[in-house]
């Protein structure tokens, strides 16, 4: 049975709440969020829940098994074939070793960019934070700097 007291204080805990990133956490009932100071008032404690492994409708391409939706202990979304475990006793592996990162979604838009006048673009990131940027905008993997328009609005 799973205690719904908070271990700090002995309040009931609220109820689960999801962030945008996709990440479940329960707060003690007395603890609230304020967007002003960037601080919780009240209790403190929080209980992070882990993130819940979703069956997806796509079929592994190497083996053919279901896919699923995992995060990383760094929060990145992966696709991953169903059929792939880890042992964290043997750190090995077994099953299909498919996998494929989430990226972001991109969808142009009917508008023109502020600062140069190109299209503007809305980008959704796998963790769910949304934006629009000048469709000019890019990255240069070699030498490690951004390219083109540095136009950035981020919505809500």
């Amino acid at each position: 049975m799973e205690d719904k007291s908070c271990p700090k204080c002995g309040s009931a805990l609220s109820e689960i709440i999801t962030t945008k990133s996709g990440k479940r956490l329960q707060r003690c009932s007395t603890s609230v969020w304020s967007k002003e100071t960037g601080k919780t008032e009240g209790c403190d404690f929080v209980k992070w829940l882990p993130f819940e492994p979703q069956t997806l409708d796509e079929k592994c391409p190497k083996c053919g098994a279901p896919l699923i939706v995992t995060m990383t202990r760094f929060n990145k979304k992966m696709k991953k074939c169903s059929t792939n475990s880890w042992d964290p006793k043997t750190k090995t592996a077994s099953g299909c070793d498919y996998f494929a990162w989430i990226q972001a979604t991109v969808e142009e838009l009917d508008e023109d960019c502020p600062k140069c006048s190109s299209k503007l673009v809305k980008v959704e990131t796998p963790s769910g934070k949304k934006m629009k940027k000048c469709s000019t905008s890019g990255w240069d993997k070699v030498n490690k700097v951004a390219t083109g328009c540095d136009y950035i609005e981020w919505l809500q």
